[in-house]
């Protein structure tokens, strides 16, 4: 699979090395040079430098032969819009972004495309801890349990 993945924080950049890890061919584009720093000395896939709200950046990172994009910038509507351009412009097959606000989830599903939803998920988590006592947390790249 080639895979592109908008925005290297914390998330994108975990994603970026786990897609690698088991064989897909990822590039990963974001705003900020130094934010590539996350992805280690090691990340043998790509890195373009650049906003993904250009398509020419886009076309730069491969987004004509991308099987899947998503977008895990900090902006909701920058999120918006790169997905739009990946699966209105460039039909990429399987678009996915995230989003921080709820309300905004309908309204997403509605322009047709697929979203997730890190404030739904977290609070959705810590419910289920507090009223099961189940902690369905994620694991730690190391496969671990995070503790705090």
């Amino acid at each position: 699979m080639r895979a592109i993945i908008v925005g290297c924080g914390r998330v994108g950049a975990e994603l970026a090395k786990r897609l690698l890890s088991d064989g897909h061919h990822v590039t990963v584009v974001d705003l900020n040079q130094a934010s590539f720093d996350r992805l280690g000395s090691d990340f043998a896939g790509e890195m373009v430098h650049g906003n993904a709200l250009d398509e020419e950046v886009l076309r730069r990172a491969g987004i004509e032969s991308a099987d899947a994009l998503c977008t895990v910038t900090p902006g909701d509507n920058r999120n918006l819009m790169i997905a739009q351009m990946a699966k209105d412009i460039f039909m990429v097959a399987r678009v996915i972004t995230r989003i921080y606000d709820p309300i905004r989830e309908q309204v997403y599903h509605e322009l047709g495309l697929e979203t997730y939803c890190s404030t739904t998920i977290g609070a959705g988590i810590i419910y289920d801890f507090f009223t099961t006592g189940t902690n369905r947390a994620h694991s730690e790249p190391t496969g671990t349990k995070a503790t705090a």
